[in-house]
């Protein structure tokens, strides 16, 4: 090989050497070196030193008109960025490579293609800033990247171009921004074998969840063709969400999630050019292959093993680019950078947002963050109208790229048409902390320009936009200094979709985690509707049934891996915490309500007391539905390994039925104490504490409903206004068959807890309960820190 000046080859670059070559070029020097001999496959190139641009800048006389110009920009409002940075690039567009540089380009590219034995190799040529991808800012899309570069000439042409977009209007803006105006930032070019994606699949993983900072899952995105429309935002992604403790276990299944994308477009490589401009095109990908998920699982499974391994190896959260070559079907990381948004210490103060009232929601999509905006709609089409958006205003568009970048700062809210979680407006909205949606598919049609609207992602993964103006709260929830008590605090949960986020406040797991939410929220479907699908008659239900479930083949299964998909995402959150499921405790007029409901579901007039809970499960009514409830849970702990999952019987009556149930479980192969698995019963009819002794015998543990039991107890409807008065958990009759319970399972030997409001709400009732020797006492989350202090009173009372 000559011996080159300007240029380092992979094999001799490490992370160390992010002055010579920019963080990006240092990476993949870095991970070249250390991770492919391990089995992790980097393509190999080489690096055009940032000296070499100095030289560059030199050798053309150009430093001081650049800095000249730049010191003329208008740092209050930026009036002339556009002007600034047109004028930059044409400096350095109009000059030339020096011959030192253009010859060690023309030989080292000659070397790459004889060591792949083709005469001119495709190459990707990206920027790599000296200051890029430093933990506390990103230059990552600022910065052009010029893909499917072939031959010399093209070559040298996008050499000068990455040159030329160190002065981007984004760039430009963006070292303002982070304080590195004075910084001398140099560039180096990186010049790597390009994978032939275009013919495969590429995209963008984190190793840590972008949404939340949860640091036990591996997101990955994956698009047709080139990766770059997951970047700009082009495409909703197909994505999966992968859990690191049972990655490396060859006995569990680590994918807890995937959800198809529309990858609405395919790019490509285009017709050769001596430019390096127009290489590749976007194509509208073929409907067939928008259905088809673009990874197999076990493509997904090696990827995210690579991701888990190089995060370990620069001991940080990484955010990583990847392609696949549909020629040899081989995987490849293509650049790997440290993920500037979330790697960082949890929060020890949280703002809880909350409506505070209903609107009409008018588009939805993939909500950002857990916060809430409003004001006014601005529809743009292009950054060029961005003069147009207002401070405070809301910017509604197609898909956003770092073009885009200084408009975005002044929204309040971000709404787009596409991207997914990953996409340049879902980074940007991260690191500007702004309310955003994406992935909404037609909110431009749907929302007209200055119209008044609230941006809430304040309800889970799905973000809503509501007509007009609603009124919202905060209120923050500070564990900072907050201890542990001896009584374990656990949660409430109904919507996975907080898990991740939830799992990182102060809890000893998941007291209870309701199914029921998520055959509500997530299936939609009536079981029964699922498993005797010929009963339903109505050709609008039978349709909307088939969009449901999509390509799944056997609907039964889209219940079971769709049930299974939304437990394990909390079993996750909380590993390896205990998690309790609650098996189903619909009534049947809430059963009714669920698509295809009312071909299956009697008339009651009093559903709370009526057909619900334990009753259904053995019942041949029912007993299709609960084996699917089953299955999942089986899938839940026997496939993905989540064995701190236990499961929990609502309503259960009577002894009999309690038998019963545990016999129509092992029936459907979850056997109690198999595999660890514990079953519970809740406490919530007053002959569950009659016969408290006899309960224990059967099952695991308690778990005190105080609601339902407080309501049958007292014998009264606690959804009537006219009673309402009387409903209270600290009546001496309810106290007293709580006591029994506590002092039951004490006895035998089992765990007790409790679910309900009451402990945050009164520290009196916390006091009783911790008094009479309880061991854990769940609360809903915004009720958590309130109880866990009402708890810490009580235990410091109970001492003195």
């Amino acid at each position: 090989m000559a011996n080159f000046k300007q240029i380092l080859f992979f094999d001799q670059i490490g992370i160390t050497d992010i002055d010579k070559v920019g963080g990006k070029n240092a990476s993949l020097g870095e991970m070249y070196n250390q991770l492919n001999p391990i089995g992790i496959n980097i393509p190999n190139g080489f690096a055009l030193t940032a000296d070499a641009y100095r030289l560059f800048r030199k050798e053309n006389n150009i430093e001081k008109k650049l800095n000249d110009l730049l010191l003329s920009l208008d740092l209050k409002t930026y009036a002339n960025l556009s002007e600034i940075g047109k004028k930059a690039r044409k400096i350095i567009l109009s000059a030339n490579l020096p011959a030192v540089i253009e010859n060690e380009i023309r030989l080292a590219y000659q070397f790459l293609s004889n060591q792949n034995s083709i005469e001119n190799l495709d190459v990707a040529v990206r920027s790599s800033a000296t200051a890029e991808d430093l933990p506390t800012a990103s230059f990552a899309g600022r910065m052009e990247s010029f893909l499917n570069i072939n031959g010399e000439n093209q070559l040298l042409d996008a050499v000068l171009r990455c040159y030329a977009s160190l002065f981007t209007d984004r760039a430009i803006k963006y070292r303002h921004d982070m304080g590195f105006a004075k910084i001398d930032i140099a560039i180096s070019v990186g010049i790597q074998q390009m994978v032939r994606s275009d013919k495969g699949a590429s995209g963008v993983a984190f190793t840590i969840d972008p949404d939340t900072g949860f640091q036990n899952t591996i997101i990955v995105n994956s698009c047709w063709g080139l990766g770059e429309n997951i970047v700009q935002g082009t495409v909703t992604p197909d994505e999966w969400m992968v859990f690191k403790p049972t990655l490396h276990n060859e006995n569990w299944n680590p994918i807890l999630k995937k959800q198809c994308g529309r990858k609405e477009f395919t790019m490509i490589y285009a017709e050769k050019s001596t430019s390096a401009k127009n290489t590749i095109i976007n194509t509208t990908t073929l409907t067939e292959k928008q259905k088809q998920f673009s990874l197999n699982d076990s493509e997904v499974i090696l990827l995210s093993q690579w991701c888990d391994t190089i995060e370990k190896h620069y001991k940080k959260p990484m955010d990583i680019e990847w392609a696949k070559d549909g020629l040899n079907n081989k995987l490849y990381i293509v650049q790997a950078r440290p993920e500037t948004i979330h790697g960082k210490l949890r929060k020890q103060v949280r703002e809880i947002y909350k409506l505070k009232e209903k609107g009409t929601i008018i588009a939805k999509g993939i909500a950002l963050g857990d916060k809430i905006a409003s004001g006014k709609a601005r529809i743009l089409h292009s950054p060029q109208e961005g003069d147009q958006l207002l401070e405070g205003e809301i910017l509604v568009t197609d898909l956003t790229n770092p073009d885009w970048d200084p408009i975005m700062k002044k929204s309040a809210a971000i709404i787009t048409n596409k991207g997914g979680r990953t996409s340049h407006a879902a980074i940007v909205a991260r690191e500007l902390g702004t309310v955003a949606v994406v992935g909404s598919g037609d909110a431009t049609k749907h929302i007209k320009n200055g119209q008044q609207i609230t941006v809430s992602c304040a309800e889970g993964k799905e973000g809503h936009i509501y007509d007009s103006l609603l009124e919202w709260e905060i209120t923050e929830q500070d564990f900072s200094q907050l201890p542990m008590p001896k009584t374990d605090p656990m949660l409430i949960i109904a919507d996975p979709e907080r898990a991740f986020e939830l799992s990182q406040y102060p809890n000893q797991g998941v007291g209870l985690m309701r199914m029921e939410f998520a055959v509500s929220n997530t299936i939609k479907i009536h079981p029964l509707a699922l498993c005797e699908p010929e009963k339903v008659t109505d050709k609008a239900v039978i349709a909307e049934i088939k969009e449901m479930i999509g390509d799944y083949t056997d609907s039964k299964k889209y219940f079971i891996d769709k049930l299974a998909e939304a437990v394990c995402i909390v079993a996750a959150a909380f590993y390896p915490k205990d998690v309790i499921v609650r098996m189903s405790d619909f009534k049947s007029n809430e059963y009714a309500n669920l698509i295809g409901g009312k071909y299956f579901e009697p008339h009651e007039e009093n559903p709370m007391i009526g057909f619900r809970g334990t009753s259904r499960y053995y019942s041949d009514f029912y007993r299709k539905g609960f084996a699917l409830e089953c299955e999942a849970m089986k899938k839940v702990r026997n496939q993905m390994g989540f064995l701190n999952v236990k499961l929990m019987i609502p309503f259960c009556r009577t002894i009999e039925e309690g038998k019963k149930v545990i016999s129509e479980m092992a029936k459907n192969g979850l056997v109690q104490g198999q595999n660890e698995l514990e079953i519970y019963v809740m406490i919530e009819i007053p002959s569950n504490v009659l016969l408290a002794d006899e309960f224990a015998q059967l099952f695991d543990g308690f778990s005190i409903g105080s609601n339902d039991l407080t309501q049958l107890t007292l014998g009264l409807d606690r959804d009537s206004e006219l009673v309402s008065y009387l409903f209270s958990e600290q009546n001496p009759a309810v106290k007293n068959l709580i006591r029994q319970t506590i002092q039951a399972a004490k006895r035998n030997n089992i765990k007790v807890g409790l679910c309900g409001q009451a402990p945050s709400d009164m520290p009196e009732f916390a006091q009783f309960l911790v008094e009479e020797g309880i061991d854990s006492i769940s609360f809903n989350p915004d009720a958590l820190i309130k109880g866990i202090e009402n708890i810490l009173e009580a235990e410091k009372i109970n001492v003195q």
